[in-house]
């Protein structure tokens, strides 16, 4: 921990600037140490110089690590004085410093995944669109992203969902789809059953829509949910999409998020 090991046989009495240069440490700082009392050489030269004893070396190999180890002087002070067992102040250092990798070896597991998150850059491709969400998706998909980006592009949504999606694999738009296919399937039965959209059971099919998109793309609160189900109605484009499926579905759908959104 010191950076350069003090052979105390070497050392047994030492000068300030020899002390500093083996440790490591400035003789500035080797003078506030004495000057505080948490490391006071125990003897002097002829001359009058501080020299520094063996016991004083010890002592202050502690506090340089108890120092590179983030305590403050006070105390590093409190733990000197704790006990004199120098196997029981090494103990400590060894097991701070311990946790001290285990918590930084995590931290760079936690860094890597980002970095290979980030480095990864992987983007769905058209093909993958295509065999995943059909033609019509993947053929208005690049316009789609263009006028999404226009409308929404500084909002908070946007920008969570871009950062989500950015790195998905195909297995995982796969799995949104199944999802979303699941759900679409769930509005169908109703609105062939004549279940009116205002139902607990139709509302809790547009709840589990809210919550799909709250799983793979940003958190969405149920008014912003029928802001949303309102183009399913006023844009041709996202009612053709539904009317696709089953006639009158774009407005089912519509009201049924609305439903939900007044039950909260």
């Amino acid at each position: 921990m010191l950076g350069s090991v003090i052979e105390m046989t070497d050392l047994q009495r030492s000068t300030v600037g020899q002390v500093a240069e083996q440790v490591g440490v400035s003789v500035r700082t080797l003078h506030h140490y004495d000057e505080i009392g948490l490391v006071v050489p125990s003897e002097r030269s002829f001359a009058g110089y501080r020299l520094y004893t063996e016991d004083d070396l010890m002592r202050l190999q502690h506090v340089v690590v108890y120092r590179r180890l983030g305590f403050g002087l006070d105390q590093v002070a409190e733990l000197l004085e704790q006990d004199a067992d120098v196997v029981e102040h090494l103990r400590r250092q060894r097991d701070t410093i311990t946790d001290r990798i285990g918590e930084l070896t995590e931290l760079v597991r936690s860094i890597d995944a980002a970095m290979e998150s980030e480095m990864s850059g992987y983007r769905i491709t058209h093909e993958e669109q295509r065999e995943i969400f059909g033609d019509s998706f993947t053929d208005n998909f690049d316009d789609y992203q263009a006028e999404a980006e226009q409308r929404w592009g500084e909002t908070d949504a946007w920008k969570e969902s871009n950062r989500r999606t950015k790195g998905y694999t195909k297995e995982q738009w796969e799995q949104i789809k199944v999802e979303q296919d699941q759900v679409n399937a769930r509005f169908v039965e109703l609105l062939q059953g004549d279940v009116d959209a205002t139902s607990v059971a139709a509302m809790d099919a547009a709840e589990e829509a809210r919550q799909q998109i709250c799983r793979w793309f940003y958190d969405c609160p149920r008014e912003m949910h029928a802001n949303i189900a309102q183009m399913y109605v006023d844009d041709p484009r996202f009612s053709q999409t539904y009317e696709d499926i089953a006639p009158g579905l774009a407005q089912f759908v519509r009201d049924a998020v609305v439903a939900n959104a007044a039950r909260a």
